[in-house]
């Protein structure tokens, strides 16, 4: 390992990451399709983790926090969206349950909230109330919290 190709690869790290936080598996799937080999890959994101610009964990935190709160996401989704992106199983649980201890019933919340603001009027045929829960389950709420919801949503009208 050169300490020319380091340095490449931690150049072209910092750029790759201005943009937005990565992930692990993101930054080595970029690396080494730069042409950096798999050691100067480790090397770069060993540094990179070291100085703190790359942080698995922190990364789910964030995911989770944002795709509930903007894109109203259930926690199935979030979960399998993080494993696409190369976290890990234990980062994804523990930024699961942090987005559940803040939220307290937080999730049914935003599964009602996303229904009022889909329908004009709360789910009142079996229709309306089929449309509303493959909504949410497509989401990512589980089926349960999917019809919490929608019954939810029907109590309020009434």
């Amino acid at each position: 390992m050169s300490v020319e190709s380091l340095e490449g690869a931690l150049q072209r790290a910092y750029v790759y990451l201005g943009h937005r936080d990565r992930t692990v598996a993101e930054l080595r799937r970029y690396l080494v399709g730069k042409g950096a080999t798999d050691e100067v890959a480790d090397a770069a994101i060993a540094e990179l983790v070291a100085q703190g610009y790359v942080d698995d964990a922190r990364f789910a935190r964030q995911f989770a926090e944002d795709r509930r709160r903007l894109e109203s996401w259930g926690s199935e989704r979030i979960e399998r969206r993080l494993l696409e992106l190369g976290v890990g199983r234990e980062e994804i649980a523990a930024a699961l349950a942090a987005l559940a201890a803040g939220d307290g019933d937080g999730e049914l919340d935003t599964a009602v909230a996303l229904l009022r603001r889909r329908f004009r009027k709360p789910p009142e045929t079996d229709r309306d109330r089929e449309r509303a829960l493959g909504l949410l389950v497509r989401r990512g709420y589980n089926l349960e919290l999917a019809y919490d919801a929608v019954r939810a949503a029907g109590r309020e009208a009434a």
